[in-house]
């Protein structure tokens, strides 16, 4: 058992710290604030606090895990044996770096609660992020960091005990239109058809007309060969469908079709079936409770996991909003048009809400790789090198690897074999 001294336990500092010892590290942990129980203790201990007691492990503390509410920071990145970090602690702490206060300013989300410009979704752009700033998003600094601090501690204590949990690889499958022509209702199919015409779109209308005589298969159809594939080579993965009405942003096919909902419960024997909610949902809880009802009602069980529509994100309404729909998992922290980790991390956490200053009881799992940021790239081997490079990272501190594609992308052979470069993708995490 790991025992941290510090002169005050507070919600922030015991959130962090047991997302660092326990979720990555494996470590068992306790805290006290006497000082005569900490002397006591044979085991291993860190001293977490503004001046050592006496020769122990000692990491100054910055004021940040004993702050409430939102506070103007300062931050001076700085190069840590090649990774960067923030929050200098001084010579007489045995880290150069508070790890636990940066941790939490990245995994709280903590600079998207800071003045900022929203973009036309209401989303924090990545470019406004210390991460992307600074030339680290691609790395999942926060593990990086509890794997320094590991080693750091079993120089000092001898017979260390931590258990590393494996390295993990998900595929998350956004279904926000599950078929481009089919199932559409005559009058959505005949208007497709007619804008096609008008756009002068011939390829479109052939296949339109194609897949209506049924002698052609819907191209965003691919979710027999999905499951295929991920069966071969061993890859968990979720598929996200959405299941609303129509509106501006909400175009898949009607709740109400009778195939829809079989093509649902098909890939539900196969797979686990989770909510890609509504854009309209974003700030109507009624609204995302229903959509999760009625997604239930078609698979016959509980949705669990939920997944914003363009990932849209507002702290910590959007946690809020989730949990008191029943949700306890969310699958939308990440970033669109750029690769790599918008909390900091690779491993699920739980969500901090900075206002309530309370841990949340829904789970975060963040994907680091979405198919839109990839599309950005024009070779496929330059794709598959960035992919490799971030899965590297990942494997090198035993996270987890989610990666988000979409059926409407995979069916998409009109600038390249998407589903051809996903194969790849998963074979390469089968070896």
């Amino acid at each position: 058992m790991l025992l941290i001294y510090t002169h005050k336990i507070t919600p922030r500092l015991t959130y962090i710290m047991r997302h660092i010892f326990v979720n990555i590290l494996g470590v068992k942990l306790d805290f006290t604030t006497k000082v005569e129980e900490f002397i006591k203790h044979t085991g291993p201990k860190i001293t977490y606090t503004k001046q050592p007691l006496q020769n122990e492990f000692f990491i100054r503390s910055n004021e940040l895990l004993f702050e409430q509410g939102i506070n103007d920071i300062q931050l001076s990145i700085a190069d840590w044996e090649g990774t960067p970090c923030f929050f200098t602690t001084g010579e007489r702490s045995n880290l150069p770096y508070d790890i636990f206060a940066a941790s939490f300013f990245l995994i709280s989300r903590y600079e998207e609660y800071l003045p900022h410009v929203k973009d036309i979704h209401s989303r924090f752009s990545p470019k406004d992020s210390i991460a992307y700033q600074n030339g680290f998003l691609q790395k999942p600094v926060v593990d990086i960091w509890a794997y320094k601090l590991l080693e750091a501690l079993k120089e000092r204590f001898d017979d260390f005990e931590y258990k590393i949990k494996g390295y993990d690889f998900v595929s998350v499958l956004d279904v926000a239109t599950s078929h481009c022509y089919a199932n559409r209702g005559v009058a959505r199919g005949l208007a497709g058809l007619l804008m096609d015409l008008g756009s002068l779109r011939l390829k479109r209308v052939i296949d339109r007309i194609l897949v209506g005589l049924n002698r052609m298969k819907d191209p965003f159809d691919n979710y027999a060969e999905l499951i295929v594939l991920h069966k071969k080579y061993n890859v968990k993965c979720n598929f996200f469908f959405q299941f609303a009405d129509y509106s501006k942003y909400d175009k898949n096919v009607s709740t109400n079709s009778m195939k829809f909902k079989s093509l649902i419960k098909y890939v539900a024997d196969y797979a686990p079936v989770s909510l890609a909610a509504s854009y309209s949902s974003f700030t109507d809880l009624e609204l995302l409770r229903k959509e999760k009802a009625n997604l239930e009602e078609v698979i016959n069980r509980p949705v669990n996991s939920s997944k914003m529509r363009y990932n849209r994100v507002d702290v910590p309404e959007t946690y809020r909003n989730l949990i008191t729909a029943e949700f306890t998992d969310d699958y939308t922290m990440g970033y669109t048009y750029e690769l790599g980790f918008r909390a900091g991390t690779c491993t699920t956490f739980q969500f901090y809400d900075i206002p309530l200053e309370v841990k949340q009881p829904i789970k975060i799992h963040p994907f680091a790789i979405h198919d839109y940021a990839l599309s950005k790239i024009k070779k496929d081997e330059v794709i598959l090198r960035q992919v490799k490079k971030i899965t590297d990272e990942v494997s090198q501190v035993n996270g987890t690897t989610i990666v988000m594609f979409s059926n409407e992308l995979l069916g998409n052979k009109d600038d390249r074999n998407w589903m051809s470069l996903y194969a790849e993708i998963l074979k390469e995490q089968h070896v």
